[in-house]
């Protein structure tokens, strides 16, 4: 992973110094060609450099996983449904545009418009790491559709995102991290079953895990035995850790308040969309509503980056 950023890093160094060679011999040539040919280079590099930098921020444990997406809409009715199919078709057209694959999980359509609710799967390399920034209140603002009187409505919903989860445990057991110990087994009373050492008990250092087997004659066979049941043992740590970390977040979804919202798509008495955690604004709300969310995405991670370092 480290060797693949530093050849990308010196890859992107080597070109940028090899196009201002050419901008400057284009410029002492006098020849418009070769600095036109320069300057594309040139837009193509800040658009690598761009991606480089973002990549660079996707370095969360989970960042590389699918990701599951929750839409639910809030409080108000049909408003707030409308509301929520509208960030569903947003959502959809940008996992489109990324070339990732969704699926539907769970659809629960509105009473008389849109959604109440909405559960997909968006399955790429780094769906969790880009649609994680998404989780939060999105707010609406605009002349609603369904009051005749035509008076501007707010609307909320929320987006929650965690990423898809192998559930599928593999214990793969190291021999370096085992200390086996061999002992003579006794009986009751501290009676010797036998004179050889056959009983085993296995530790496992990074968990600290001791179990232990003497019920054969066989070293071999207890040490099978005693395998099996410390296998046992880490797929259960593995699956506790597991529940806990899907508990986890969805403990943190209750922590989302109508208010807090991250972001605003006003389409009265102008249109702007704001993202309150980076105060970025975009006047082409139509555009982000067809699933250009990109600078809005790359604007949180890098921000993000920043704070931590």
């Amino acid at each position: 992973m480290i060797s693949n950023v530093i050849s990308r890093f010196n890859d992107l160094n080597r070109d940028l110094e090899e196009n201002e060679i050419l901008f400057e011999l284009g410029v002492e040539e006098s020849d418009t060609d070769t600095i036109d040919e320069a300057s594309r280079q040139m837009r193509q590099l800040e658009k690598r450099i761009k991606k480089f930098s973002i990549d660079l921020t996707l370095d969360g444990e989970d960042d590389p996983n699918n990701s599951i997406v929750s839409i639910n809409a809030g409080a108000g009715g049909t408003e707030a449904q409308d509301w929520a199919e509208m960030l569903f078709r947003m959502y959809m057209r940008w996992v489109d545009r990324k070339g990732f694959k969704i699926s539907i999980v769970d659809f629960q359509p509105g009473d008389e418009a849109g959604i109440k609710s909405v559960t997909f799967t968006a399955s790429g390399n780094y769906a969790y790491g880009y649609l994680k920034t998404e989780t939060g209140v999105h707010r609406l603002v605009r002349i609603s559709p369904f009051n005749a009187s035509g008076k501007r409505h707010t609307s909320f919903a929320s987006v929650f995102v965690y990423p898809e989860l192998d559930n599928e445990i593999v214990v793969n057991v190291e021999d370096k991290d085992l200390r086996i110990d061999v002992y003579r087994a006794s009986g009751a009373g501290g009676q010797h079953v036998n004179k050889t050492s056959s009983a085993v008990r296995i530790t496992h250092l990074p968990s600290g895990i001791t179990v232990q087997c003497q019920q054969e004659k066989s070293q071999h066979r207890n040490k099978d035995l005693a395998m099996k049941v410390l296998k046992a043992r880490l797929h259960q740590l593995e699956k506790r850790k597991q529940d806990e970390k899907h508990q986890e977040m969805h403990d943190s979804k209750d922590e989302i308040a109508w208010g807090s919202q991250i972001r605003s798509y006003v389409m009265h008495p102008y249109q702007m969309v704001k993202d309150h955690r980076i105060n970025m604004e975009v006047g082409n709300i139509n555009s982000v509503l067809d699933g250009n969310l990109d600078p809005f995405i790359e604007g949180v991670l890098l921000s993000d980056k920043s704070k931590s370092v």
